[in-house]
């Protein structure tokens, strides 16, 4: 059974970083696994924020928001994902999921095209 659990949501303020987490297990990172954040805010759809290719090469990438201030990374031995936020703004404001799909070829912003979910991490971004 594939598991993925977020971790590090939180209050914090303008400006401020965050680091979310997100543990893997029941499954090996493979050449095919594609792994992605999204977020969701009240009264909003689920939105694309960035996504990796853990043991394939490529890219990482973004949506247009990020404007710079994230980072998505990975430690494959750990079977961990990583979102590092930088500059935050209450826009980021959101529930952030880790999401996981084991075929290579996905459309990184279709949340359809992603199998398996974790529960969500709550970033609050206010003053």
């Amino acid at each position: 059974q594939v598991l993925l659990e977020e971790s590090g949501g939180g209050w914090v303020q303008p400006g401020d970083s965050l680091r979310l987490s997100c543990a893997a297990s029941g499954l090996t990172f493979d050449t095919d696994t594609v792994m992605a954040w999204f977020r969701q805010a009240p009264g909003k759809e689920r939105e694309f924020v960035s996504g990796i290719r853990p043991i394939a090469s490529g890219g990482r990438y973004y949506g247009d928001f990020v404007k710079g201030r994230f980072t998505i990374s990975t430690d494959n031995a750990r079977m961990m994902l990583y979102l590092q936020m930088n500059n935050l703004i209450p826009e980021d404001t959101a529930v952030y999921y880790c999401a996981l799909s084991p075929r290579y070829a996905v459309n990184w912003g279709s949340r359809w095209d992603y199998d398996y979910w974790g529960r969500g991490t709550q970033v609050t971004v206010s003053s």
